[in-house]
């Protein structure tokens, strides 16, 4: 992805509730680029199979971990709070959980189809068709997840949890992305 000149900088591991973010934003620009792919092509030129590997690998490595950061960080210490503000959320939490589930099946099947593609350097008509369909069930997926996130268990869980929650939540973060202690401290500090 571009930086855009202007833009926020991206969040690092002292915000990490905007790294989750952030990444979101990421999921949107890569399923954007599959579905032009999808509509566009059926052969492959250069530029459009570098497009079609990046978005790939992307989904394959990058989702996976963000899935983990939401499930195995994030909600569980939202779950611990016992808050009353939190009854609302964890009902949508309960329901982003089970989005997780169908994009990742989704995903694998997105994945086969894409790497099949790139092997044979065509698509046939009845494997492009799949794909445009399970990129639509992404995208009616994300759509909604994504605003969920964004706009109500984020600030909530900013609100929420404490600096040393946020603390220990970027860490696991980046000790989910094979990062060392000192580039996380330092991030913190």
């Amino acid at each position: 992805m571009f930086t855009q000149i202007g833009a926020k900088p991206e969040s690092d591991f002292s915000e990490p509730l905007g790294m989750l973010s952030d990444c979101h934003k990421r999921i949107q620009y890569f399923l954007r680029d599959l579905v032009r792919l999808s509509e566009e092509a059926t052969q492959l030129d250069p530029a459009q199979r570098v497009a079609l590997e990046r978005a790939l690998r992307y989904f394959r490595e990058s989702g996976p971990r963000h899935t983990a950061d939401e499930e195995e960080s994030l909600f569980p210490r939202l779950r611990a709070m016992k808050d009353e503000r939190l009854n609302e959320a964890f009902v949508k939490i309960e329901e982003l959980e089970a989005d997780h589930k169908r994009a990742n099946e989704a995903h694998s099947a997105v994945d086969a189809i894409g790497v099949r593609w790139l092997a044979d350097k065509a698509i046939d008509a009845e494997a492009a068709a799949r794909l445009k369909a399970q990129l639509q069930k992404l995208s009616e997926i994300y759509e909604h997840h994504l605003a969920v996130e964004d706009s109500e268990i984020f600030p909530t869980a900013a609100a929420l949890l404490s600096a040393d929650d946020k603390a220990e939540l970027g860490r696991e973060m980046a000790t989910r992305r094979g990062l060392s202690a000192d580039i996380v401290k330092a991030a913190l500090h």
